[in-house]
This record gives structure tokens, C-alpha cells and sequence, in this order.
């Protein structure tokens, strides 16, 4: 299971946890509260080929949409399908039930290249 602890960020505050060569992404505890209520995630789609760094997500708050980028390159395999009908998820469980999408690597290295929790931290 995925922690805030275990889990490796980037700056531009995605955390991602790999699992084999799968890696779940979602945005960070800060993230989500920057961010306010949000209102409507607008998923990338099964299938998709994505590069790190790459925008393939977008959030939408009541004051502002967010721009969400693949932490690590791949295929995206799965998305939650939950924030479809309950975008806020993220607020309430931004590390857990909150989830964005998950990502077959391609470059595993690019997941040892990310932050640890501490690094990230003082990023913010």
C-alpha cells in the first residue's frame, strides 16, 4: 500500500508509488489544498502514450483548473474511474481513494530520479 512516505514526488507536486512496473500517480496532500474544491478531473485515456513531464490530466477547482503531468513515461493502463462521479475524492484522500491514473513504465529510471517525501517537502 502507498504512503505520502513511500511514495516519490516531483516538483511540480504528482507523487507517483511503483508497484512492479506500474506505477499509481495522483497529486500530492499540498497539492489538493492549493488547488481548493475540486470540481472535475478530466482523465487522460486508457491507452494513451505519455512522456514524463508531459501534461496528460487536467483538475478543475472552483477557482481554477491545474494542469497534471506524467511523472514517469509509459502507457496509461488505468484510471480511477471514481473521480467520475466524485471528483472531491481528491480533496478527502489525496494519497489513497484519490488516485489519478496509473502508468506502464517505460523508463524505470526516470521513478529513481524523483523525490523522496523529504526533497519534496522542501521544495514547497
Amino acid at each position: 500500500m502507498h504512503t505520502a512516505e513511500n511514495s516519490k514526488y516531483c516538483k511540480t507536486h504528482e507523487w507517483a508509488y511503483l508497484e512492479g512496473d506500474v506505477a499509481t500517480v495522483g497529486i500530492s496532500e499540498h497539492a489538493q489544498q492549493e488547488i481548493g474544491d475540486i470540481v472535475f478531473v478530466d482523465l487522460p485515456k486508457v491507452g494513451q502514450q505519455v512522456t514524463a513531464g508531459q501534461n496528460c490530466c487536467v483538475i478543475e477547482s472552483v477557482k481554477s483548473a491545474s494542469e497534471i503531468y506524467a511523472p514517469m513515461s509509459g502507457e496509461i493502463v488505468e484510471v480511477n474511474e471514481a473521480l467520475n462521479g466524485d471528483p472531491a475524492l481528491v480533496n478527502r484522500s489525496a494519497h489513497a481513494d484519490g488516485w489519478l491514473f496509473k502508468i506502464k513504465v517505460s523508463a524505470p529510471a526516470e521513478y529513481e530520479a524523483l523525490l523522496d517525501l523529504k526533497a519534496y517537502q522542501e521544495t514547497i
